[in-house]
């Protein structure tokens, strides 16, 4: 990573930034004004920016309007054929021109949409309305009431509403003098409700209203007269006139959809790299001739950029490029990532993105990160089921969406070493093959020895073994985020902790699991390596207390001791997924048994649903303990995170594509 210094001519400030967008080669920052005891003159900016980004809102708002009546399709649908972006192409045009355009274009079309949004508004409150008065006329239809009697008048007080607690107000009303309330019931138990009329004298005012503040939810009819019934089958003719006028309105609007919503996609996007520019712009500190940019850029692409800005400047510019130091310039972070491993780089960035110049794990958290997936589901059944969805959605998927693609590939990989995990282990849905098949649940789907080892390998029945192949792979990745921390301390200097914080765990994990196994597995050493054992636990032990300025270092061995366990968990999930599956077999059986004709039919959709049910569960439990492993044991050995990432100042089309790049 390069910090750029770019002086140019005022005369060509608008190509360079528009060549800088283009080629996306330079992170664009802000220059301290102070420090250059500069000042920068952005009212003509300022006034380009705000017209933009008035032109931009507007569009937006019409944007809105008419995606809101626009048809899409939902549920899977969606998924397997989504909507992609039509692409418009366009033509370069200076800000005035783009100015005059929209201008143009927007007063051709704004005042119907609006008035139509505006009509449809209406239509929707008159609905919400008559929705309202029918709710409540639906209580009392059975009633025989003028609902214009339902008012306080010179006499009487009549009121309506619903209750919950009838007997309350019944006791209320009762102790009233010539009053009278009228209910009906709907609904039972919990869910009973009570339409009430209460009818009482004008004195009694007072006390009506607070019974009903208290107990009853009041209905308002006003402007509404006749008897319930006849007014509800009004309303209803009412509402299906107000649809007939919401339809057409709406029929209208995806007229203007079909004709413009593209155009005023492409047109905001061209407002919107305008307005990215602008404000890019902001960052420059103008002197009486020219402007300064600041950035930052890859060490690569420093004569790249500095021919372009030559050429399209007339050489009216000076480039200077400088190395960074890490305080207090604080450079970003840029890892070049394949177009295959976006999934890789995903799980890195949701613990923390990399500091400049730290080592980048993102590979070998990936690569773990499938390893133990694997290992913990452990079914080849499930596995392939993982990796002909996973097939499907890279295929058929990708091409529309790079997050589909991203991780469709990733699950590609999850199933093929889930499917040959499930195999060296005796997996296929559990023991369904030896159980269905073979006619005997403690066969195994094949039996074959390689190099001296009997494959299968079955979890349930020899976990020792399983768990000894966890704790190998919990030291080949603790020490591999060791061996990463001493590598990174020795490329930044840092000498005293490749020697104590790093450095001591090597003697210390040798002698240590020497003496281990010489003390607690009975393991034969001669006196020699013994002793040699003895040496290299205390020489660990020593660099280590020198590291941490005393006994506390027994925590960090304690710690360390913790984590190597913590991977026990790639068993237990493993023997979990094993142990459902089984079961799930056992009751998939035991329907036969019961039911032999109709039971297989059964039997069936409760394989398919228990099973699907199994796997995503177990699935959820791998991926989130995986990631686990990844985040706490792994990285605590070595990584920190905290950096920024590397992003270019660099157009972003999705509705739209210059004839230059056709």
């Amino acid at each position: 990573m390069k910090k750029a210094s770019i002086i140019i001519h005022q005369n060509y400030v608008e190509v360079v930034v528009k060549n800088l967008h283009e080629t996306g080669l330079m992170e664009i920052i802000d220059i301290s004004k102070e420090d250059l005891n500069l000042e920068s003159k952005n009212e003509l900016i300022n006034f380009k920016f705000d017209t933009c980004t008035s032109y931009k809102d507007r569009f937006s708002k019409l944007i809105n309007i008419l995606t809101k009546v626009t048809p899409k399709k939902k549920g899977i649908k969606a998924i397997l054929h989504p909507d992609l972006p039509k692409i418009k192409i366009v033509e370069d045009k200076i800000l005035d021109e783009m100015y005059s355009y929209a201008a143009g274009f927007i007063n051709k079309i704004e005042k119907d949409i609006l008035e139509d949004e505006q009509k449809l508004h209406k239509l929707d409150e008159e609905i919400k309305k008559i929705n309202l008065n029918i709710q409540q006329l639906n209580y009392i239809k059975d009633f025989n009431v003028d609902v214009l009697d339902i008012r306080e008048s010179k006499y009487l007080v009549i009121k309506a509403g619903k209750t919950t607690d009838i007997k309350s107000i019944r006791t209320q009303i009762d102790g009233l003098e010539k009053s009278l309330i009228y209910s009906k019931q709907f609904g039972t138990g919990k869910k009973a409700e009570w339409a009430v009329i209460v009818v009482t004298y004008i004195s009694e005012k007072e006390i009506i209203e607070k019974i009903f503040r208290e107990n009853v939810s009041e209905f308002n009819f006003q402007g509404l007269s006749g008897l319930p019934k006849d007014i509800l089958n009004s309303l209803e003719k009412e509402k299906e006139e107000i649809n007939k006028e919401t339809k057409k309105i709406v029929k209208l609007l995806r007229d203007l959809a079909d004709r413009y919503l593209n155009d005023l996609l492409a047109l905001r996007e061209e407002l919107q790299i305008e307005i990215v520019k602008i404000e890019a712009s902001n960052n420059f500190v103008k002197t009486n001739y020219t402007y300064i940019i600041n950035g930052w850029i890859l060490e690569k692409n420093q004569v790249a950029l500095k021919e372009s800005l030559t050429f399209i400047s007339d050489d009216h510019v000076i480039c200077n490029f400088e190395s960074p130091s890490i305080n207090p310039d604080n450079p970003p972070t840029y890892y070049y990532t394949p177009s295959w491993a976006g999934s890789f780089k995903t799980i890195l960035e949701m613990f923390a993105t990399p500091k400049y110049n730290d080592i980048n794990p993102m590979f070998f958290v990936g690569i773990f990160f499938i390893l133990f997936f694997s290992f913990m589901l452990g079914d080849a059944g499930y596995g392939l089921v993982i990796l002909f969805c996973s097939l499907y959605g890279y295929i058929k998927l990708g091409k529309h969406s790079p997050f589909f693609k991203d991780w469709s590939f990733m699950g590609i990989w999850l199933g093929v070493t889930t499917t040959v995990v499930g195999f060296l282990t005796n997996g296929f849905f559990g023991d369904l093959i030896p159980r269905f098949i073979y006619g005997d649940p403690t066969k195994s789907l094949y039996s074959l020895d390689v190099m001296g080892v009997h494959l299968p390998i079955d979890g349930l029945r020899n976990p020792i073994i399983m768990l000894s192949i966890a704790l190998i792979l919990a030291l080949v990745q603790l020490n591999l985020g060791i061996t990463l921390g001493m590598y990174q301390s020795y490329r930044n200097k840092e000498y005293r902790a490749l020697l104590l914080q790093y450095g001591s765990w090597i003697p210390l994990q040798l002698g240590g699991g020497l003496l281990i196994g010489y003390m607690i597995l009975d393991w034969y050493l001669d006196t020699i390596f013994v002793y040699i054992a003895i040496i290299f636990t205390l020489i660990g032990i020593i660099l280590l207390f020198i590291h941490t300025r005393g006994p506390v270092g027994f925590f960090s061995i304690t710690g360390y001791v913790g984590d190597w366990l913590s991977y026990a968990r790639l068993i237990a999930l493993g023997l979990s997924t094993a142990g459902m599956a089984l079961a799930i077999n056992v009751v998939g059986e035991l329907v036969i048994q019961m039911i032999p004709i109709i039971g297989f039919v059964i039997f069936i959709i409760v394989m398919i649903l228990a099973h699907f049910a199994n796997l995503i569960i177990q699935g959820l439990g791998a991926g989130v303990h995986s990631l686990r492993l990844q985040y706490i044991e792994f990285f605590n050995r070595f990584y920190e995170g905290g950096g920024r990432e590397f992003t270019p100042f660099k157009i972003k089309r999705v509705y739209t594509k210059t004839k230059e790049k056709m």
